[in-house]
Formats: C-alpha cells, sequence, structure tokens
C-alpha cells in the first residue's frame, strides 16, 4: 500500500501537470496532444487516484504522497467545476427567459446536467442511418459528393437539420469520423443530421469547399419533404477546419465569389451556426502551422491534384494551397476566407466552442469573431473551456467534462433555433 499510495498520487499529478503545457506547433504538438486530452477527458478518475493516493499515504505513512495527491486532486476537480459551471451566455443571447423558449417536447430529450460521471446520453431506440447518399454531382465529371444522414426512428421529428462538416485540416479525413455518438444523440430529440464529405485541398480550393458546403445545404432544402424538416430551422455546423467553412458559408448565402454559379438564385441561408474550434484568421493560422516552411519542404501541387490518403497529411493546413498563395502574395483571398469580414447584422445566431488552450486554432481570431457578432446585435453565445485543446470533444464523451458541457450547449442552442424559426 505504501508503494501504491505513491503511484496513484504520482499518476494524478503528472496528469494534472500535462494542464500546463502548451503545446507547441505541429508537427511536435500532435505528440502531446493525445496524453493532454487523456489528462482532461479522464479528469475525473485522476482526481480520484489522487484523493485515494493521498488517504493511503497518510495511513501507511508514505508522507510525500499525500501533497502529490491532494494536488494532482485538486487541480482535476478545479478543472472539471470550471468546465462545467454554468454561465449567462444564453441570457446575454437570447434575453431572460431564454429556457422557455425550449418546446416541452425537446426538453425530455436533452441531457439534464452539464456533466455526469458516466453520461447516459440520450439516443433514438432505432436511429435511421442511411448512408452515403450522393447531394451532387461534380459537373463534367463522374464524381459524386456523398453525405450521410441520421434521423430519428420514432414519432418525433422536431424540424430541425443539422449540416455537419467535419474536421479535416482542409486536407484530410472524411465524414463519420469520431461523431456517432453525437449525431445519434441528436437525432433522438428528432433533429435530421447531414454528415457531409465535402471535397479537399489540392483537389479543391476555398471556392470548392464553401460551394460543397452549400451545395450540401441546397440539397437538404430540396428535400425538405423527405425527411419532414422545415427549410427554415437548417443549421450549419462543423469542427475546425469544417467549422471554418460553416462559419463562411453561413455568414455569406448571397456573395457572388463565395457563392457557385447554379445557386446564385437559390436560398442559402441558415437558422444557426455551431462551431467546434472554427478557425476565424486565416492569416495567424497560416502562423500556426508554420505554412511558408511547410511549402518549402513539400512544395504546393496544382489545385485539381488527386492524392492518394496516405500522402494527404503532406497537405494538412496547407493554408497556401486553400488560398493561392501566401498572405504577402494574396492578402485578399486571406481576408475573404476570414469568416469575421463578412458577418453583418442579419448573419445567424451562432454558438462558438473551443479549448482556451488550443494550439491549432488561435483563440484570438475566435474572441474577435465573437466581438463582432455582437458589435452586430447578432445572437452569439462564446464557450471556452480553461486548461482545454483542440479537438477536445473527441475523446471519451461518455466521462469527458468538457466535451459533455459542450453537448448540453449545443442542445439549448439547437432547441432555441426549433423555437425561434
Amino acid at each position: 500500500m505504501f508503494i501504491l499510495a505513491y503511484i496513484l498520487s504520482g499518476i494524478s499529478l503528472l496528469m494534472s501537470l500535462l494542464f500546463l503545457v502548451r503545446l507547441p506547433k505541429p508537427p511536435l504538438g500532435f505528440v502531446v496532444l493525445i496524453p493532454k486530452l487523456t489528462a482532461g477527458a479522464l479528469s475525473p478518475v485522476w482526481a480520484v487516484m489522487g484523493a485515494v493516493g493521498a488517504v493511503l499515504g497518510w495511513l501507511y505513512q508514505a508522507f510525500w504522497a499525500i501533497p502529490m495527491g491532494i494536488l494532482g486532486a485538486g487541480m482535476m476537480i478545479w478543472y472539471v467545476w470550471r468546465c462545467t459551471r454554468s454561465h449567462n451566455g444564453f441570457e446575454k443571447a437570447f434575453g431572460a427567459g431564454w429556457e422557455d423558449q425550449i418546446p416541452s417536447q425537446q426538453a425530455k430529450h436533452m441531457v439534464k446536467r452539464r456533466w455526469s460521471l458516466f453520461l447516459k446520453m440520450k439516443t433514438s431506440p432505432q436511429p435511421i442511418w442511411e448512408r452515403d447518399i450522393p447531394f451532387w454531382t461534380v459537373p463534367d465529371t463522374e464524381r459524386e459528393l456523398l453525405c450521410d444522414i441520421w434521423r430519428p426512428g420514432d414519432s418525433y421529428i422536431s424540424g430541425l437539420a443539422f449540416v455537419f462538416l467535419h474536421g479535416s485540416a482542409w486536407a484530410v479525413w472524411d465524414k463519420d469520423y469520431g461523431t456517432q455518438h453525437f449525431f445519434r444523440h441528436l437525432a433522438a430529440q428528432g433533429h435530421t443530421v447531414m454528415d457531409v464529405a465535402y471535397r479537399l485541398i489540392p483537389e479543391v480550393d476555398i471556392y470548392g469547399m464553401v460551394g460543397d458546403a452549400k451545395h450540401a445545404l441546397a440539397w437538404m432544402k430540396a428535400n425538405v419533404d423527405r425527411y419532414g424538416v422545415n427549410p427554415e430551422k437548417i443549421v450549419f455546423g462543423g469542427a475546425s477546419a469544417g467549422a471554418h467553412i460553416a462559419l463562411l458559408a453561413g455568414n455569406t448565402p448571397e456573395h457572388p465569389e463565395l457563392t457557385p454559379e447554379d445557386l446564385k438564385s437559390a436560398d442559402l441561408s441558415v437558422c444557426g451556426i455551431v462551431s467546434y474550434y472554427g478557425n476565424t484568421d486565416l492569416e495567424a493560422g497560416y502562423k500556426v502551422f508554420d505554412v511558408e516552411n511547410l511549402s518549402a519542404k513539400i512544395p504546393p501541387v496544382p489545385i485539381g491534384t488527386k492524392v492518394e490518403p496516405k500522402k494527404a497529411f503532406n497537405y494538412a493546413g496547407r493554408l497556401d494551397i486553400l488560398l493561392g498563395g501566401h498572405p504577402e502574395e494574396v492578402p485578399d483571398m486571406y481576408r475573404l476566407a476570414c469568416p469575421t469580414i463578412h458577418v453583418h447584422p442579419g448573419s445567424p445566431p451562432t454558438l462558438l466552442i473551443q479549448g482556451g488552450d488550443d494550439f491549432l486554432v488561435p483563440l484570438a481570431g475566435t474572441l474577435d469573431h465573437y466581438a463582432k457578432l455582437v458589435e452586430s446585435s447578432v445572437p452569439a453565445i462564446n464557450i471556452v473551456f480553461p486548461w482545454t485543446d483542440h479537438a477536445f470533444d473527441l475523446l471519451l464523451p461518455q466521462i469527458n467534462p468538457a466535451a459533455q458541457s459542450a453537448l448540453y450547449d449545443v442542445d439549448r442552442f439547437l432547441a432555441i433555433m426549433v423555437k425561434k424559426n
């Protein structure tokens, strides 16, 4: 028990110290990312380990285990409290009594607490999952863009559709990437989820990606009767690069440069946007990814180039390919691709969610985006989780305090979108 006291207290303290580590730029930052995400996701476990270690240290005279365990447990408890404490974001965005805007049928299916030790998310008994549905064919090719549709398996349909764009660093991954628990939960609330596989660099640039997002939205609006969706109740959402595209597309429904020719007369408006750590400052993102150095090692390739999946990581974060050059070469493109530039009084209500230690997406850009929304009188909520890094929601969401707290807010934001429109 003497040795066990030191083991438990030591592990708890070590994991808590990871909170104090600020990750370096990629690719080195990815080496420490998983351990740091694990520290946050399993913080309740590390807290219990530290407490048990301190008690065993007291009982079996392992005296150094006592302060080690107390410090480790204390930091973990503080983290859980900070991530799950209530805030006034909804009241500031939607006014006093905002909870009265949530339909009673909706409230029954939402998570009831910001955090539970083992979250049992509400799920539809048999959600209907339709896979690999074509939503658009690239002109003059046989290239079909695909999506998955999640919809409720019982009789209640909220009428809201959530068009989701996956994280990608603009170059990698696909739909159905770590989101099944999330989409099952949304389907249980009667929502329809469209999980979109949009094209990536170097196959397309920013115009192609935003165009794909808008084609997905147009397809959903054309199929509202099929899924019981109200065309006025469609929300764009995304994670990381997908959130950047969602923010950009959602704020530019009629932008002449960012709207494909075949959609110029279409209604491309959405009633809300949900961003999980989306980049809103592309010049800052350029510096984070150290694109100048990356482009020196691996020169950019022409747009339209097909690459093997295993080589796609060579182009992750390559904003010089996405935007056609470096910031000093094409400054107008970096401004065009900045969602904050396009915020206006008619922008959709927006929920921004991010970790305070995000090493890939500068928090300053998110804060500026939120400030621009508030300045434009757009209902907006900005959630920042302390000591939390990029992609925090993908790891162990059933116990992860930050992931659960984010889900709590997403539930309520979408419920308000059902009522308001």
